[in-house]
């Protein structure tokens, strides 16, 4: 026990057994102490029972292996607690329209689809528009293809000044950073591009509680076949959820 580091010696000058491991069994190397004692007594055993020595070197490894492992079994530390934020509709609080998007790839066999919802930025409704994507499951091509079309749908309402919300980073990163020209949907990011550059538009990252009208959307799938059509009155089953963006309802994220 010396060479895992018991090295006092009132350690070893209890007289009665139990009271000793009653003791150690309290202190601050209890999870040394036991995996000590079993790899001892297994060493022990191994000599009398079966004619067989075990290295010191490879006994102090297998003392130390089960501490560790003990430790991580039974006592890992307390992570800390995670941080907590309140999400909204607009939750950057930007002062002109605003554009919520969203694609999805459901069904079976799969659709991809696109949504999207303009309102001012009190809340009150202006349009949605929805579409489908022939030929198409790739998730990534329906979350670019909803910025794309919302900002052509916005473009052709005479909007000057417009926020795009969308909870697709990747879609965020490709239009905002130097992506590949030869990715796959170059010509989509880069015509995503012009339609920012030609007008007051802009392209920020939501979490979906505040993209909640459009993941319900996206999660209607494609209704129909038509590549873009524009919805005059919202969906009786979204109006609950428009109230929530109107009045600035928080949603928790962790």
């Amino acid at each position: 026990m010396q060479q895992i580091g018991f090295t006092d010696p009132s350690f070893f000058a209890a007289s009665n057994v139990r009271d000793w491991i009653k003791e150690e069994l309290n202190g601050l190397r209890v999870i040394l102490f036991v995996a000590g004692l079993w790899w001892v007594w297994r060493y022990r055993n191994s000599m009398c029972l079966n004619d067989e020595a075990i290295h010191i070197n490879k006994l102090l490894l297998q003392i130390h292996t089960s501490a560790e492992d003990i430790k991580f079994c039974f006592y890992q530390s307390i992570p800390a607690a995670s941080s907590v934020r309140h999400i909204r509709w607009n939750n950057d609080n930007f002062d002109c329209q605003i554009l919520n998007v969203n694609g999805s790839c459901i069904g079976a066999p799969t659709r991809a689809s696109f949504r999207g919802l303009i309102c001012n930025s009190a809340g009150f409704y202006r349009t949605v528009f929805s579409g489908f994507i022939p030929s198409s499951s790739d998730i990534l091509e329906a979350e670019l293809s909803a910025i794309f079309h919302g900002l052509s749908v916005a473009t052709d309402m005479g909007i000057t000044e417009l926020v795009c919300y969308s909870d697709s980073l990747l879609s965020i990163n490709l239009i905002t950073g130097n992506s590949s020209k030869y990715h796959v949907h170059a010509v989509l990011i880069q015509d995503i591009k012009d339609k920012l550059s030609q007008a007051n538009y802009s392209l920020h990252h939501t979490l979906r509680e505040g993209n909640q009208c459009t993941d319900y959307l996206a999660k209607l799938g494609a209704s129909s076949d038509d590549s873009l059509l524009l919805h005059p009155s919202p969906p009786d089953d979204l109006r609950p959820l428009l109230q929530n963006d109107a009045t600035g309802t928080l949603f928790l994220r962790s």
